[in-house]
């Protein structure tokens, strides 16, 4: 692709609204604003519960970030972050039939952006953060979850997560392994990296060491954030410490979700029927081809390699299931639900190099909203 392909492609923006309802008579002018929507407002007025049924707001998500963490560019602020939160929303209606508009904030700071989220609340039935950098982002979204009575999630963490999950539970299952006596490491500790510890740890699978730009992490260190802190005390159970290759020597499965790289030698330090999950994006912590050689089962952020890890497998469906099951909560059974409905739409078509579906394929957001709004009503 060309840069005039890309640029054209986005030229006008990628979104637009569209009527649900005819304007074609006088008379459809009347039914759709005045005189005739006064009594629709004047029903609402007596029963809030109703705008759910005669407004979008229950079928609307906004795709919110202050622009502080964009993809791999860093802190573009929010103005720069738009045509990516437009194709964030355009994803919520192609894969999930959601309407959804992007919402970028002149502000990073937390308790402003709750506020602003709060007084809007009227207007969407569910928020997805998007690129906010940590740790902030972990304060943000715990803070917007306690301020609204509907569904949050901040992708770049979930979404990572429960595909991340899905994709283990695949690897494992084609090299006819178990997952609770894995080794994992995880180079990485911000938003992607911390989130994928925790479902991994809720899932069962407790031998996980975590290493960010400093060396493992571990109780011992003093320079740990407290969500760090948090996680030191429920990771690395041998108490190791060092750097990325001490920990990856006898792994099981190396996760990367971050800017660095992995030795070669590292790698080849790690057990038989290897688990690699290379993610950084578009230059993985190791190449594929040199991964291939010292692991079973590889996969990558990237298109053009199979087994791409791409949250557009999980957060459509995700949302969908939690509107569609009146959810005020997305909770950590949703998300493990979310990652089981992704391995199983494969069923017989699971091999190493297919650990996941495309993201292109039609039957997974049904298949993981179904998933989740089962779990949300039990």
């Amino acid at each position: 692709m060309t840069d005039e392909e890309i640029f054209a492609g986005h030229e006008g923006g990628k979104l637009s609204v569209e009527l649900t309802a005819p304007l074609d008579t006088k008379r459809d002018l009347s039914i759709a604003y005045t005189p005739g929507v006064a009594q629709v407002s004047r029903a609402i007025a007596k029963d809030p519960a109703l705008a759910a049924k005669y407004t979008w707001t229950n079928r609307l998500v906004v795709v919110v970030s202050d622009g502080s963490a964009v993809l791999g560019l860093g802190d573009i602020g929010p103005a720069a972050s738009l045509p990516v939160m437009e194709g964030k929303s355009a994803l919520f209606k192609k894969f999930a039939g959601l309407d959804s508009i992007p919402l970028v904030l002149s502000t990073s700071d937390p308790d402003e952006i709750v506020e602003t989220l709060v007084r809007l609340r009227h207007s969407f039935g569910a928020v997805n953060l998007e690129d906010i950098s940590a740790p902030r982002c972990f304060e943000i979204e715990r803070k917007v979850i306690d301020a609204l009575d509907c569904p949050v999630m901040h992708d770049d963490q979930h979404g990572t997560a429960i595909v991340v999950l899905a994709a283990l539970k695949a690897a494992t299952k084609v090299l006819g392994r178990g997952r609770s006596d894995l080794r994992v490491v995880i180079s990485g500790a911000g938003a992607a990296g911390v989130a994928c510890a925790k479902i991994l740890l809720a899932d069962g699978i407790s031998h996980i060491t975590m290493v960010d730009s400093k060396g493992i992490v571990n109780a011992d260190r003093t320079d740990l954030t407290p969500v760090k802190t948090e996680l030191a005390a429920q990771t690395n159970p041998d108490r190791r410490s060092g750097s990325l290759s001490d920990a990856l020597a006898g792994a099981d499965v190396f996760l990367g979700v971050s800017a660095g790289t992995v030795p070669e030698e590292a790698l080849a330090s790690m057990n038989e029927n290897a688990v690699v999950f290379a993610l950084s994006n578009p230059d993985p912590e190791v190449h594929p081809e040199i991964a291939a050689k010292h692991a079973a089962v590889v996969a990558t952020g990237r298109s053009d390699y199979p087994n791409q890890i791409n949250n557009v497998l999980a957060f459509p469906g995700v949302f969908r299931g939690a509107l569609d099951a009146g959810a005020t909560k997305i909770t950590e059974e949703m998300k493990i639900a979310a990652a089981d409905a992704i391995v199983d739409v494969l069923g017989d078509e699971l091999a190493v190099d297919k650990i996941v579906p495309s993201p292109l394929d039609p039957r997974v957001a049904p298949a993981v909203a179904a998933a989740v709004a089962r779990v949300a009503h039990n």
